[in-house]
């Protein structure tokens, strides 16, 4: 053990700041590996790359990659997860906060998932607000642990960010997870939007509707921001909307159009960032616009009297109680009041009562 802790184990006595210090970062005589790479590549070009450097103490090397980024040794398979780093942080939540952009827009300039963007400003204003109250902050401590974790740091105009993580990924649909064996004549374009439906149990397009392009800009800019209008399938609390194609259901179905611009103006970069900022604010638009809607739709069916000399205002909503409202059961989820005769799970042991995700 001496014998290893004097030898290669010295490195770990002067950890190397800024990177996590695992035991597979370094090799059996305790150089560091991204030096020694570092140290190749220069000596092969003849001259070292512009910075980077081969000595492991100035703390000046080249980003990790996920072979340092395994900190047990004996399982090869698992790589250490970057985090935010502190820089990126601060940005995220200016760019959302001041500078007013949407978190649509903040997740596709950094490469972080919408929903940890609504999570890190959400945070970041917690933390101030502490600050400002005065309360103590554990600050050394998250200093110290971002020390030891691989960070994904803040690049700024005109270099490229570092994505981190990936921001269109598609979960699996409950609806797809069943095999369906769906005949189709030879001479029909079968699409994802026909697979869609045969997952769904909707009746199969008409025939003047088949063969229309559904992944254009046009058409999933037509559903992206009139959700309502999709069609649904099954009767009361059972209906649900039929499922849509993979360029439709992601995260950032802009992003299409995006690619579609690439490919049709391939020379012309700022008016294909003219475009995509142009798409932002359009479904920002809308999603705004039906916001109003069903706010103003909400204060038409809310009756507000507030008497004379009184500091109480009350709201009353007319009540519909039907079949369609309550079901045959009396048990509806539509129904007012309190579901006609189901149990209130307020005070039941070992129910969830706090936020388990985040809605952006």
């Amino acid at each position: 053990m001496f014998s290893w802790l004097n030898g290669p184990g010295a490195a770990f006595k002067h950890p190397l700041p800024g990177s996590p210090n695992y035991l597979t970062a370094y090799d059996r005589q305790g150089r560091l590996l991204q030096a020694l790479d570092a140290e190749g590549e220069g000596s092969n070009d003849g001259q070292k790359p512009e910075g980077s450097s081969a000595e492991a103490g100035d703390g000046i090397v080249p980003r990790e990659s996920r072979e340092p980024l395994k900190p047990f040794p004996l399982n090869p398979h698992f790589v250490s997860q970057s985090v935010l780093s502190e820089e990126l942080r601060n940005e995220i939540y200016e760019q959302v906060k001041v500078r007013g952009k949407s978190v649509r827009a903040v997740s596709v300039l950094f490469g972080v998932d919408m929903r940890r963007v609504a999570a890190v400003v959400r945070l970041v204003e917690l933390e101030k607000k502490m600050i400002k109250e005065k309360k103590p902050t554990a600050l050394p401590y998250a200093r110290a642990v971002l020390d030891m974790v691989p960070t994904t740091p803040l690049v700024k105009p005109p270099h490229k960010p570092v994505a981190h993580e990936p921001i269109n990924d598609l979960p699996v649909h409950r609806l797809t997870e069943a095999q369906i064996f769906y005949p189709v004549s030879e001479s029909r374009q079968f699409t994802r939007l026909d697979a869609g439906r045969v997952f769904s149990a909707a009746p199969a397009l008409s025939r003047s509707e088949e063969g229309k392009p559904f992944n254009t800009p046009e058409a999933i800019a037509k559903i992206t921001q009139r959700p309502d209008r999709i069609e649904r399938v099954g009767k009361g609390p059972n209906a649900e909307q039929v499922l849509q194609p993979a360029d439709v259901r992601i995260p950032h179905p802009h992003l299409v159009a995006f690619e579609h611009d690439h490919i049709t103006y391939s020379g012309e970069a700022t008016l294909r960032n003219q475009r995509f900022f142009e798409r932002l604010e359009a479904e920002e638009a809308a999603a705004a616009e039906a916001k109003e809607i069903k706010k103003k739709k909400e204060e038409s069916l809310t009756h507000r009297i507030q008497p004379a000399e009184s500091r109480f205002e009350f709201r009353f909503r007319d009540v519909v109680v039907s079949r369609e409202k309550i079901g045959t059961d009396g048990r509806g989820a539509d129904a007012p009041g309190q579901r006609y005769g189901v149990p209130s799970y307020e005070r039941k042991r070992g129910m969830v009562k706090i936020p388990t995700k985040v809605e952006v």
